[in-house]
């Protein structure tokens, strides 16, 4: 297996992960490139082929959480809501947009991003997501389940009334921080 060919296998993939995660296109470019960098001086460390794919994704996160960890923090605005009443059946016939869809990812807090990315993108298992990122199971399916509750909450037009509980109806209030 040469770089090339990696390249061909796998380069459209890796920047899509890498634009979820980073959400721009220069950072996502970067990011991609220097994967491949890093491929090419350890393209020898690759026993089984078959496995470049999870090994690539292994170097990208690697390396995006190493560039997160140089940036000073920046403290998010938390969104006073209850996530456990955020049903989980949404209605269907809303279609969301790539951009708006980003745009929800970026706006998650990086550890629940991190969880949710490597769970859709790399489709790695709790098991998996807690042994890479050293945290309990739990941790790994309480921050995807807070992650896709927020999506969710940014991504559902707002309505007056949304779906049937089981007290009578759930209202969201209009200035997109409290649920009613």
């Amino acid at each position: 297996m040469d770089i090339e060919e990696l390249i061909d296998q796998h380069h459209a993939t890796l920047y899509r992960y890498a634009y979820r995660l980073t959400g721009r296109v220069e950072d996502a470019e970067d990011l991609t490139q220097q994967v491949f960098l890093l491929a090419q001086q350890k393209l020898h460390q690759i026993r089984d082929p078959t496995k470049s794919r999870s090994w690539l994704f292994t170097v990208l996160r690697t390396c995006f959480l190493k560039t997160c960890r140089k940036r000073t923090e920046i403290s998010a605005t938390g969104m006073a809501m209850e996530i456990d009443k955020i049903p989980e059946n949404v209605p269907v016939g809303d279609e969301i947009d790539r951009e708006r869809l980003q745009q929800a990812i970026n706006e998650l807090p990086e550890t629940f991003r991190l969880v949710l990315l490597m769970y859709y993108f790399e489709e790695c298992s709790y098991k998996e997501i807690a042994a890479q990122l050293e945290i309990e199971i739990g941790t790994v399916m309480s921050r995807l389940s807070r992650a896709k509750a927020r999506l969710r909450y940014q991504l559902i037009p707002h309505r007056t009334t949304v779906w049937g509980t089981e007290s009578g109806l759930m209202s969201l209030s209009t200035d997109e921080t409290t649920l009613r």
